[in-house]
């Protein structure tokens, strides 16, 4: 008798001022869903455990791989590996006390990899989210509204775009500070010759004590689209796609 493989999956979760003790609990139950992931877990891009994956998935805030991180992924890509990218895996920030929050360049192997880095959000709150194109991953989501940070981003070309949001105003606490109206990748997958990343801007979270050095109490609990029906679909069916058992 024969039995489906097991999949060997790492989760990457870690970084700054988000709850990654939520998110990773999260995720690991969507994940433990799927009897055949098998999960590692890391807080780094550890080269040796991305050596060994099938499938790669990323919840993290301002965490940017080494060089041998990047040959690891690049590695990983090109042999067919799927990853799911979530939420801050863009982003790279500077905060220093009240001046505007940087975003500097992220290395350029890294950018190419991801398709697009963060810049800016306005204040969390709600906003519309609309399908760009048909496809398998997105099929019977229509338009919808989340509470949540709308992630404002710069994207490199080749992206397949499948949610988008549109925005208009200023950011005041970022240092990118001005955007015209302007539509903006909240969901893509992003083609590497055998492999493909997808990357979903969705699911911001922080509790009380995650906003160190700038405060070590925060008076918000944010859970972002983690309640939202429409995100646990998403989600669940990004696995899916990891697993290859959607196209």
């Amino acid at each position: 008798m024969t039995h489906p493989p097991r999949c060997e999956a790492l989760l990457i979760t870690g970084g700054p001022y988000h709850d990654m003790d939520h998110a990773r609990h999260a995720l690991l139950g969507f994940m433990a869903e799927r009897e055949r992931m098998r999960v590692t877990v890391r807080d780094q891009y550890d080269p040796a455990a991305i050596d060994a994956a099938e499938v790669i998935v990323t919840y993290t805030c301002d965490r940017v791989p080494d060089e041998a991180g990047l040959d690891a992924l690049e590695a990983f890509v090109a042999r067919g590996g799927r990853w799911f990218a979530l939420h801050g895996t863009n982003s790279r920030m500077v905060l220093n006390g009240d001046d505007p929050v940087v975003c500097p360049p992220l290395p350029e192997r890294f950018l190419a990899l991801l398709g697009s880095q963060f810049a800016a959000h306005p204040a969390p709150g709600r906003f519309k989210v609309k399908p760009a194109m048909p496809d398998a991953l997105t099929d019977g989501v229509g338009a919808f509204f989340v509470e949540d940070e709308q992630y404002l981003q710069h994207h490199l070309p080749g992206n397949e775009v499948l949610l988008t949001t549109t925005f208009e105003g200023e950011t005041l606490l970022f240092d990118t500070r001005d955007w015209p109206r302007a539509e903006h990748q909240v969901m893509y997958r992003r083609p590497h010759g055998a492999g493909a990343v997808l990357y979903l801007t969705l699911g911001h979270t922080r509790g009380r004590y995650d906003m160190r050095p700038v405060t070590e109490f925060y008076p918000f609990v944010e859970r972002g689209s983690w309640d939202h029906p429409v995100y646990h679909r998403l989600i669940r069916r990004g696995l899916a796609w990891t697993m290859r058992e959607t196209t």
